[in-house]
């Protein structure tokens, strides 16, 4: 299996099925985002882009890692940051 991703098209593969499906990883915010303003039933959105990031990040950190082999200069590389930006992060999700 290929898995292409760059800034511009992320992808999803749904590999449990014989026919692999590629569902935009946008789509899928998209439709979440959507979500959220109709559970919020009129009520003001506060802080969603900070909400947003930090619900994809934590998952994007932790599945990095541990594809990583949980080496930090590994991880940091895949993602593009740097290593002390990387430790930061970690710390800050409570992944360190």
């Amino acid at each position: 299996m290929n898995i292409n991703a760059s800034p511009k098209s992320a992808e999803i593969i749904n590999i449990d099925s014989k026919k692999a499906s590629v569902i935009p990883l946008s789509a899928h915010v998209k439709q979440t985002v959507e979500q959220y303003f109709l559970h919020l039933n009129g009520h003001d959105a506060v802080d969603l882009h900070a909400m947003v990031i930090a619900e994809v990040e934590k998952p994007l950190l932790k599945a990095t890692l541990e594809h990583a082999g949980n080496n930090q200069t590994k991880a940091a590389k895949a993602l593009g940051l740097s290593r002390s930006t990387l430790r930061k992060k970690l710390e800050f999700y409570g992944l360190s």
